[in-house]
C-alpha cells in the first residue's frame, strides 16, 4: 500500500493542505481537506518535514511576493490530455492571465475549449500548477476549485494585469 503524508498550513487566510508521497508533492488542497487523513495509509506531519519536500517553504515566499515559481519535485497523476494543459499552465507568466479559449487555442484546437477547462478544473497541485491564472473570455473570473475569492486573492497577489477586468 502506498503511503501518503500531509501538512497544513494558513496563507493569508488561505488554508493549503499538501499531500505528498515518498517521491514529490502530490495534491494541494485549499481551504476543504477533501482528501481522508484519517486512512491508515496518511500519515500527519508538521509542515518542515522533509516528506513536504520544502513545498510550505516555498509556498510562504510566494504569497510574501518572492517567489513566481516553484522547484519541487511533483507526482503529477493524470490523463495525458491534463498534462498537456497542466504543463500549458506553466507557461503562464506570474501577474498574467490567459482565457480558456486561448488556452484551447495554445492546445491547437478551439474545439478542446470545454475538455481544457474540465482538466483545468481538475489540475491536482493548484498555485504550484497556476490554474488560477485562466479566466473567462469575457475577463470575469470564472471556476475555480478553491473558490473565486481565493483566485481572486491570488491574481491580487501577483498584481495580475487584468484584475480591472473583474468589475
Amino acid at each position: 500500500m502506498e503511503k501518503f503524508f500531509i501538512a497544513t498550513e494558513i496563507f493569508n487566510g488561505i488554508t493549503l493542505y499538501v499531500i505528498s508521497s515518498q517521491s514529490g508533492i502530490r495534491n494541494i488542497l485549499i481551504n476543504s481537506p477533501i482528501f481522508n487523513k484519517d486512512q491508515p495509509n496518511v500519515t500527519k506531519l508538521r509542515a518542515d518535514d522533509p516528506y513536504m519536500f520544502g513545498s510550505f517553504k516555498q509556498l510562504r515566499e510566494y504569497f510574501k511576493g518572492k517567489r513566481k515559481t516553484f522547484d519541487l519535485p511533483l507526482e503529477i497523476i493524470g490523463t495525458d490530455f491534463q498534462k498537456r494543459v497542466w504543463k500549458e499552465l506553466l507557461i503562464i507568466p506570474y501577474g498574467e492571465t490567459i482565457s480558456y479559449k486561448e488556452l484551447a487555442l495554445k492546445l491547437g484546437n478551439l474545439k478542446t475549449i470545454r475538455a481544457a477547462a474540465r482538466a483545468n478544473g481538475a489540475n491536482p497541485l493548484p498555485i504550484i500548477i497556476p490554474c488560477h491564472r485562466v479566466i473567462g473570455s469575457n475577463g470575469k473570473l470564472v471556476g475555480y476549485g478553491g473558490g473565486l475569492d481565493v483566485k481572486e486573492k491570488l491574481l491580487q497577489l501577483e498584481g495580475s494585469k487584468n484584475l480591472g477586468l473583474f468589475s
